[in-house]
């Protein structure tokens, strides 16, 4: 597939009016979660309410992280999700759940995230 990153917005989900840009995510479909720096978070409000989740890195490495809530934009999409407070050294991650909550797919060959199209109902 290849690798690329895309900018993204997040956005305290109860003041709006706070917001924080992501210049660089990997898109990462292998990733549940969006992972975005805990500094970020914390500057505009997100709060920690999930404690010390384990997450299994690429590496087989177990790790535990907080996970808040947060609306997420990638152009005019835009979601509201759980995402992790990412230490130093960590990825920052655009993960499947926000993808799927976006309704963006990944073009592999043009590497990009495009609309993917009407939302199935049972």
């Amino acid at each position: 597939m290849g690798t690329f990153h895309v900018g993204c917005k997040a956005e305290n989900h109860v003041d709006r009016g706070r917001s924080v840009r992501v210049a660089k995510a990997l898109v990462d479909t292998g990733s549940e979660y969006t992972w975005i720096p805990g500094n970020k978070l914390e500057k505009i409000g997100v709060v920690r309410e999930k404690k010390d989740l384990r997450f299994v890195m690429a590496n087989g490495q177990i790790v535990t992280r907080n996970v808040g809530f947060a609306i997420l934009r990638v152009g005019q999409a835009f979601t509201i999700d759980e995402v992790v407070f990412a230490e130093p050294g960590d990825q920052v991650l655009l993960g499947a759940r926000t993808l799927e909550g976006l309704n963006l797919t990944v073009d592999s060959a043009r590497k990009k995230l495009v609309a993917a199209g009407p939302l199935p109902v049972a």
